[in-house]
This record gives structure tokens, C-alpha cells and sequence, in this order.
């Protein structure tokens, strides 16, 4: 039964999502993943939104572009973590996306990463999902010393170039 949702508005979108999907594949979550239109077939989302909980989700990472309802409308039918993923699209660079999805009224909490940030939406999700999974837990403590010491190879690298120019 999955336990993240990724739900898109457009599959042009998918280019900056599938980020959090190979997130949560490489973590071993198990992912559903949808294009569905809050504006263009509201039904068919009210749906998947209401019934996302019933399904075994226990997070929700929602893209949107421009006017980027998605987010919120899923956050405020789910009553579990919404995790906003800006898309830049349009004239605006993702910006009016990045201020929709941030500007939520009090009541509808979006959690909210960088304009395209599918990647930390990914691990926001995980970690969220981590709070009552210990492997889980034990899997983003091996994440984060692998980045630790792929940063410490870089700046050896850097070290050993400086000396040789």
C-alpha cells in the first residue's frame, strides 16, 4: 500500500516531480503518482484527495505551476502533511506558484520547498514518514554521512589540485 502520494496538475510537470520519486524509490517508499487537474476535472480530485487517507497515504507532495491551487486544495481535504512543490512555469519563473502555494490562510498548512525543489519535497516526505518508521530513520542517518563524505572526497580533491597548480 503506498504511503506518499505524488500528484501533478500537468505531465509536463513529471520532468521536475519524478526528483521526488526517485527520492522516495531510492528510500523505498512505496509512491503512487497521478496527473490530475484541480481546475479542469475538480471531481475526479476531490476524490483522489478525500480518499488519499483510505488509500494508506500519510503524505501528499503536490506540483504545481502559476496559479498552483493543487497544494492547497489537497491540504484542505487531507488531513495529513502536504508537502508544496512550486514549478516554474509561465511568465513569472515559478514565483507566483512559489507565493500561491506559501500564502495558504491560517487552518491549511502547506509545507512549501524551492520553485522546482521536488528533490527535498522528496526528503521532507521521507523524513515525515521516518517519525514512526526506525529503518526508515536509520536509512536517512546513512544518507546524510554519505553526503558528509562526499563533500570531504570533493574538498580533497580541491586540496590536491591546489597544491599541483
Amino acid at each position: 500500500m503506498p504511503k506518499a502520494g505524488i500528484v501533478m496538475g500537468s505531465d509536463s510537470d513529471f520532468k521536475v516531480m519524478k526528483k521526488a520519486l526517485d527520492i522516495l524509490k531510492e528510500f523505498g517508499v512505496e509512491t503512487e503518482v497521478r496527473v490530475i487537474s484541480a481546475h479542469r476535472e475538480p471531481e475526479i480530485f476531490f476524490d483522489y484527495a478525500k480518499s488519499a487517507e483510505s488509500r494508506g497515504l500519510k503524505v501528499i507532495i503536490a506540483g504545481a505551476g502559476m496559479a498552483a491551487h493543487l497544494p492547497g486544495m489537497c491540504a484542505a481535504l487531507f488531513p495529513l502533511p502536504v508537502i508544496g512543490v512550486p514549478i516554474s512555469s509561465g511568465g513569472l519563473g515559478g514565483q507566483d506558484a512559489l507565493y500561491s502555494i506559501l500564502q495558504m490562510p491560517p487552518g491549511i498548512p502547506v509545507a512549501t520547498v524551492a520553485i522546482d525543489g521536488a528533490k527535498n519535497a522528496g526528503l521532507l516526505a521521507v523524513r515525515m514518514l521516518a517519525m514512526e518508521d526506525d529503518l526508515l530513520r536509520e536509512k536517512l542517518k546513512r544518507y546524510s554521512e554519505d553526503m558528509c563524505k562526499a563533500v570531504e572526497e570533493k574538498d580533497r580533491k580541491l586540496q590536491e589540485s591546489l597544491k599541483e597548480a
